[in-house]
C-alpha cells in the first residue's frame, strides 16, 4: 500500500519482440501518460513515438555486452517514482518472461509503489510464428519448454536430458554464444540427432534471418549463415511446419 498520495506509479512494460506493431494497445496508453522512459537495448525505438513529452534514460541490458546494473535499475525507479512521476519501465519480449520483471516488481513493492505490469509478446512464440512455427502442436508436441541457454561459471545450466525426454517443444533464449554445448548436451541426454532446430535471428523485424537445421548440424549451419545474437532456437517436430523450403529439402519430407 503506499504510504503517500504523491508517490507516483511504475509500469513495467513488454515491448514485444520488436515489430512496433506488435506493443498492446494498454502499453502504448502507459507510454502516452509516462514522465520518464527507462529504455532497455533490444527495445526498438520507434515505439518512443508514444511517449514524445517523456525522458528517455537507456538502461541497455544485452547479454554479452557492457550492461546498466540491476540494482541501479531499481534505485532509479523507486527514486523517480518517489518524486511522484509516472516511470515506464520499457523491456524487450514480455517482463515476467527472462526479463528480470519479477525482481523489479519486488523491489517497487518493497518501498511501498504501486507497480503496473503490462505484459508484452515474447519473442520466443513470436519469432517461430513469423516462420509458421507453432511451439504447440497436437500432432507434433503436446507443450512447450522456455528455458535460457545462458550459462554461468561454465556450468550447463538446466537438465538438459530431463528437457530431452520431457517430450515438448524446446525454446531456448540466450544460447547462441553455447549453442555448440547445448546441441552435445541435447544428443548426450538422448535426443535425436536428425530432431528438426531452427535458429531466428532479429524475430519479426525486417531484417529477421533464420536457418533450419538438424539437432546435429545446428553449430555449424548457424555459423556457415553468420547468424548471432539476439536469436530464439527452438528444437523439436513443430520445426516441421515451417515456412522453409531447405527445410524440407534437409529432411527429406514430402510437401
Amino acid at each position: 500500500m503506499m504510504s503517500s498520495t504523491n508517490k507516483g506509479k511504475v509500469y513495467l512494460i513488454g515491448a514485444g519482440p520488436g515489430d512496433p506493431e506488435l506493443l498492446t494497445l494498454k502499453a502504448v496508453k502507459a507510454l502516452q501518460a509516462a514522465d520518464v522512459v527507462l529504455l532497455d537495448d533490444l527495445v526498438n525505438r520507434e515505439l518512443l513515438q508514444h511517449a514524445p513529452q517523456a525522458r528517455v534514460i537507456e538502461v541497455g541490458k544485452r547479454g554479452g555486452c557492457k550492461s546498466t546494473p540491476q540494482h541501479f535499475i531499481n534505485r532509479m525507479m523507486v527514486a523517480l517514482a518517489e518524486q511522484g512521476q509516472t516511470v515506464v519501465r520499457l523491456k524487450g519480449g514480455d517482463p515476467f518472461l527472462f526479463g528480470r520483471g519479477g525482481e523489479e516488481m519486488l523491489e517497487l513493492r518493497a518501498a511501498g509503489l504501486e507497480c503496473v505490469v503490462v505484459p508484452g509478446i515474447t519473442s520466443g512464440i513470436a519469432a517461430p510464428t513469423m516462420l509458421g512455427i507453432p511451439v504447440t502442436h497436437r500432432r507434433y508436441s503436446h507443450g512447450v519448454s522456455f528455458v535460457t541457454g545462458h550459462l554461468q561459471d561454465g556450468e550447463c545450466g538446466q537438465n538438459w536430458q530431463a528437457l530431452a525426454q520431457s517430450g515438448t517443444t524446446l525454446v531456448i533464449y540466450m544460447g547462441m554464444k553455447h549453442l555448440a554445448t547445448i546441441s552435445r548436451e541435447l544428443l548426450a541426454a538422448g535426443m535425436r540427432p536428425d530432431t528438426p532446430v531452427a535458429a531466428i535471428q532479429n524475430g519479426s523485424l525486417p531484417q529477421q534471418q533464420h536457418v533450419t537445421s538438424t539437432l546435429a548440424e545446428l553449430p555449424a549451419a548457424v555459423k556457415q549463415a553468420g547468424l548471432a545474437s539476439p536469436a530464439i532456437i527452438v528444437v523439436g517436430d513443430v520445426v516441421r511446419l515451417a515456412q522453409s523450403q531447405d527445410l524440407l529439402a534437409s529432411l527429406s519430407i514430402a510437401a
